[in-house]
């Protein structure tokens, strides 16, 4: 089936679907408390812990279930793709230590500050001023952009402008 079909979506859906129940139970029986969030070819793993090494440690376990379960199954893991984000509430500055996949044939895994998910940008304190300002730099350069081509040989009519 071609990405792009109309049947990919339902097709993955029902494919998936065993994965992730195995999955659920193999992490229920380590007693690893991961959520899980797939949306079609992408993943998302969620672990919550107010210490970090614990954190890690789930993450690091979970991706080591996913990665063989994944095997099994013949899917492919891009680790390129790869990434690790951490919110905090702490006041100071936060540098969380990298986490290392090279294992499985991962990435050492350093956090970023900010996180592009679904259309959003999050940073470590889920304030939106990153997504407000990436916004609107987009909006403010789309208006220059506008007044540069309405000045151009084939100029638009103030209509369109």
């Amino acid at each position: 089936m071609e990405q792009g079909s109309a049947l990919s979506p339902i097709l993955s859906a029902l494919y998936l679907a065993s994965v992730f129940y195995i999955l659920e139970k193999h992490l229920k029986t380590l007693e690893i408390t991961v959520s899980i969030l797939s949306f079609v070819n992408n993943g998302l793993l969620i672990v919550q812990s107010r210490l970090l090494a614990i954190s890690n440690d789930f993450l690091f376990c979970s991706s080591r279930v996913i990665s063989s379960l994944l095997k099994k199954f013949r899917l492919i893991l891009k680790h390129g793709k790869t990434e690790v984000f951490y919110f905090s509430r702490s006041n100071g500055v936060f540098d969380p230590p990298p986490l290392d996949l090279s294992m499985l044939g991962g990435l050492l895994l350093c956090s970023r500050s900010s996180w592009r998910y679904l259309g959003f940008i999050f940073d470590r304190k889920l304030f939106f001023q990153a997504h407000i300002n990436y916004y609107m730099n987009k909006a403010i350069s789309t208006v220059k952009c506008i007044k540069i081509l309405g000045n151009s040989a084939h100029s638009f009519i103030p209509h369109q402008k």
